[in-house]
This record gives C-alpha cells, sequence and structure tokens, in this order.
C-alpha cells in the first residue's frame, strides 16, 4: 500500500505530542506511548509513510526519556507500525495481513430479500417523484430536436445558478455543467487535471469512488486526516507544499463517512490556499443540503469569484439515487473545456433525466424538508438503538449527512463486517473509506434505511460483535467480499 503513498512527508515532534494528545495510562510509559502511536496509525490520524520524529526530539517534546520513545519505537516496529527506511528515517506502516486460518471462509450471504444493505448510504424515491416525471414527459416536446446537450439543458443549468445565488454563491448559467452524476464530474476532472504519477490529496477517511477514480487515471492520492472539525487545514497546507497536488478533492458538508463540517473560517483558509498556491480545489457539496440541526454551512465557493475553487453537485443523496444528474460549477472556460473532454465517454446526460431534475429544483424546499425530517428521525433511532444494543461502540451524533462513523475501540472492524453478513446486515468496514488499508478501528452505519430495517441492521451487528473474538485483530484479514459503498 505504501508504494501508493509520498515518502517526503514528515512529522515534527511537537506536532505529534499534540496530535496524541494525553496519552499517558497507568503502567509502562512505553506501551501506552506504543499504544497510542499505533491507534493514530489505525486511525488514520498519522498517515502510512509519514516520517516520524527521531526518538530523541519525540522524547523531548513529549517530555519523557530516550527510553521510552526507544521502547515504544522498538514495538511498533516488531508489530509492522513503523518500518526504517535507509535514507528516509523511520515511517509509519501497516502490518503484512496473515494468512487466514482454518475455517475462516466467505460466510455465506444471505438472501437479499432478508439482508440489511447499509453498504449504500442513500434513501428511496421521494413522493414528489412522479409528478416530477409526469411534468417532465409533458415538457419533453420542446427537446424533441437531436436531443444532445454536452453542457447540459439550459433549463436545468439556469436552475442550478439561480441555487447557488441563493446561497450566496453568484452563478451564472455558464458556469455549470450538467453531468450524469457527481462520479461523472468527479471522473472528468481528474481525467482534466491529473495524470500517472501526479498527486491528488483527498481526505482519510473519504468518499470511497473519489480515491478509485484517482487511481484510474494513474494518480497517486494522498491522505489528509479528517476529524470532528473536517479536514486538518494545518496538515492540508503543509502537504499542498509539499507534494505540489494536482488536485484537492474535499467533501466540506457532512462528509462522507464522518458527517463532519467545514466551519466558515476553515472554508476561507483553503479558499486563500488555492489562491496562495494555484492549486484546484473541489468541494463535493451532494450532501449540502441535508443540514439536520442548526443553520446551513457557509457557501463553499464563498463569492464565487475563484477560479481555483470548483463545486460539485449531485441530486443522489438529497432527492433520489436513481436519476442521474450532478453538475460542477466552476468558471465558464473550464466547463467549456470539461463539455469538450466528456466526448469519450458520453454526449450528454439524458435530456428526460434532466428535466425530472428541473422539476424537482423547482419545488424548492419541500422534498428537501421532508427528505431531512426522514434522516433526522433515522439518526434519532439509530443512536437510540445502539445506546441499548452496542453501548461501548462511541461516536460523534452529526449535525447533517446519512452515516455514524463509530469507533469499535480495537481494528475488528473487516472482522465484524464479515461476520455481520452471515447475521442479515451488510456494512463497510472502516478500510473501504482509506486511501491505505488503515481505519480498522472504524465502521460507517448509516441512518438511511427505513426504520423496521434499522431495527433488524442493529439487531444483526449486536450478534456479529458478541461472536466476534477479542482477537478480532488477528481475524480482520479474512471476510466476505463487499461492495464498495456510496
Amino acid at each position: 500500500m505504501s508504494s501508493l503513498l509520498v515518502s517526503d512527508r514528515r512529522i515534527a515532534g511537537p506536532a505529534l505530542a499534540t496530535l496524541l494528545g494525553h496519552w499517558r495510562r497507568p503502567g509502562p510509559a512505553y506501551a501506552a506511548l506504543a499504544d497510542s502511536l499505533r491507534r493514530a496509525v489505525l486511525a488514520g490520524d498519522l498517515p502510512l509513510a509519514t516520517r516520524v520524529p527521531g526518538e530523541r526530539e519525540l522524547a523531548a517534546a513529549l517530555g519523557v526519556s530516550r527510553t521510552t520513545t526507544t521502547g515504544a519505537y522498538g514495538v511498533l516496529r516488531d508489530e509492522g507500525y513503523l518500518a526504517s527506511r535507509q535514507g528516509s528515517g523511520t515511517v509509519t506502516a501497516l502490518p503484512r495481513p496473515r494468512a487466514a486460518g482454518p475455517g475462516r471462509g466467505r460466510p455465506r450471504p444471505l438472501e437479499d430479500a432478508t439482508l440489511v444493505d447499509l453498504t449504500v448510504a442513500a434513501c428511496g424515491a421521494p413522493p414528489e417523484l412522479p409528478e416530477a416525471a409526469r411534468r417532465a414527459v409533458e415538457e419533453l416536446p420542446r427537446y424533441s430536436g437531436h436531443g444532445y446537450a454536452p453542457l447540459g439543458l439550459d433549463v436545468l443549468r439556469e436552475a442550478i445558478a439561480d441555487r447557488y445565488t441563493e446561497r450566496g454563491t453568484p452563478t451564472t448559467p455558464d458556469q455549470v455543467l450538467v453531468t450524469t452524476g457527481a462520479q461523472h464530474a468527479i471522473a472528468l476532472l481528474l481525467a482534466t487535471h491529473a495524470g500517472p504519477g501526479d498527486r491528488v490529496v483527498v481526505e482519510q477517511p473519504t468518499y470511497p469512488h473519489a480515491v478509485d477514480a484517482v487511481r484510474a487515471v494513474g494518480a497517486r492520492p494522498v491522505p489528509v486526516p479528517t476529524g470532528r472539525g473536517g479536514t486538518d487545514v494545518d496538515l492540508l497546507e503543509s502537504t499542498v507544499r509539499q507534494v505540489a497536488p494536482r488536485l484537492v478533492y474535499l467533501v466540506p458538508d457532512h462528509q462522507n463517512p464522518t458527517g463532519a463540517t467545514l466551519d466558515e473560517e476553515a472554508r476561507a483558509r483553503v479558499r486563500d490556499l488555492a489562491r496562495r498556491t494555484g492549486t484546484v480545489m473541489a468541494g463535493d457539496e451532494a450532501l449540502t443540503d441535508l443540514t439536520l440541526d442548526g443553520p446551513p454551512p457557509a457557501p463553499w465557493s464563498g463569492d464565487g469569484r475563484s477560479t481555483r475553487v470548483l463545486a460539485i453537485g449531485s441530486l443522489s443523496k438529497s432527492h433520489w439515487g436513481g436519476l442521474r444528474v450532478g453538475w460542477l460549477r466552476g468558471p465558464a472556460d473550464l466547463v467549456t473545456r470539461l463539455a469538450l473532454a466528456r466526448r469519450t465517454a458520453d454526449l450528454g446526460t439524458a435530456v428526460l433525466d434532466q428535466l425530472v431534475a428541473a422539476e424537482l429544483l423547482r419545488l424548492g424546499e419541500d422534498p428537501l424538508r421532508r427528505r431531512r425530517d426522514q434522516l433526522r428521525a433515522g439518526r434519532d433511532l439509530l443512536t437510540s438503538l445502539l445506546a441499548e444494543h452496542l453501548p461501548s461502540w462511541r461516536y460523534a451524533v452529526p449535525r447533517g449527512g446519512q452515516s455514524l462513523w463509530v469507533d469499535l475501540g480495537s481494528p475488528v472492524s473487516s472482522a465484524l463486517s464479515a461476520l455481520a453478513l452471515a447475521h442479515g446486515v451488510r456494512v463497510a468496514p472502516g478500510p473501504a473509506f482509506a486511501v491505505d488499508g488503515t481505519l480498522e478501528d472504524r465502521l460507517r452505519v448509516p441512518f438511511t434505511a427505513p426504520p423496521d430495517a434499522l431495527v433488524r441492521a442493529v439487531d444483526g451487528l449486536a450478534l456479529a460483535w458478541a461472536s466476534l473474538g477479542r482477537d478480532g485483530r488477528a481475524r480482520a484479514g479474512g471476510g466476505a467480499a463487499l461492495p464498495a459503498p456510496v
């Protein structure tokens, strides 16, 4: 895995001390320090292939003896969480996967009708969809010419531009490119901005299909940790300076999977970073409309004047995933260039789908209000079920989005997801959202399923958790193949 990562990133002693926080506990200091460092690697807070400070430097930063840091580093080298490289110092790593033992074959999945699939964080179609489709069909004769619209239909581009303007980012239709979903917009951006060997900065954890798109063009994803407050902007700035990426991809609002949202100050810093470095910053706003508590987030694009700050949108999460309509907001010349580039894959998004999307956007807040009510009820139900059946699991209750990002307390996520399948639940383990195979102590649990399905899902997860041996770290290597989460 580490071959995909940069090896010239370094964390200084004081920064690592801040990252570790209150690491001391009763018992040998070197063991406590090793445990804290190991957790930081597994959680993705300390990305792989990061050069750690020397033993003397870290000892000074932590206020401990060098014997303590030497002992901790020795433990982690033996376990495989640190590796020494000639000329590169000591870098973070992951242990080699252990071979599967007897009886650890893949559990046989249940029939789909009885399975609760939590790998898909998306709701069903809204009740407004049939009427929107009927109105779209009525409008269709007006668009019965050749049917090709590589930039998108004017009526939809205008509706999208109006929504950005209403949110505080003045936008004209020529700044909007309609795509076949947000994934299409991500792929177009990468195809035109990055190539083999280029670096693209992404969050860790992040939306898995964005990482897939980075690798599909031969580029290298470079992870930057994100936590409860969103992306670590300090580390983002230092990473951009060190690796000179062609593109930065972030999910600023109700991030998938953590639910974190960047505050207004952090957004301003990211836009300033784009201005100072000339780096393209792409913000995926697929979840922006799903604020469940408090005011909506500040506009990602600010006043919209920066040509290096791009916004990606979609109706998949806010309205319906079956309506494959997304868009990109950016400078008009880039929109034209992307419309030309898309010809290698398609010649435009389906006209009827665009008309349905325009009708749904015309309805404004009504369908969004109902969607938020549905998600808020699902979130509250899920948290109450977890408190009752899985009280050891820890998570921050997000104020928006579609899922909980659970801290399991030990690196057993892959083993748990494999066992859960035998108990009627398909769930995406933490490493599915990592660039480098870390996050084995995390699990994404969406609250988008209907109430009865959420009840069955938590029952199944609780049974799987109870049957999981606490030596789950050794068992995490063998599990059922799962589809990539969305």
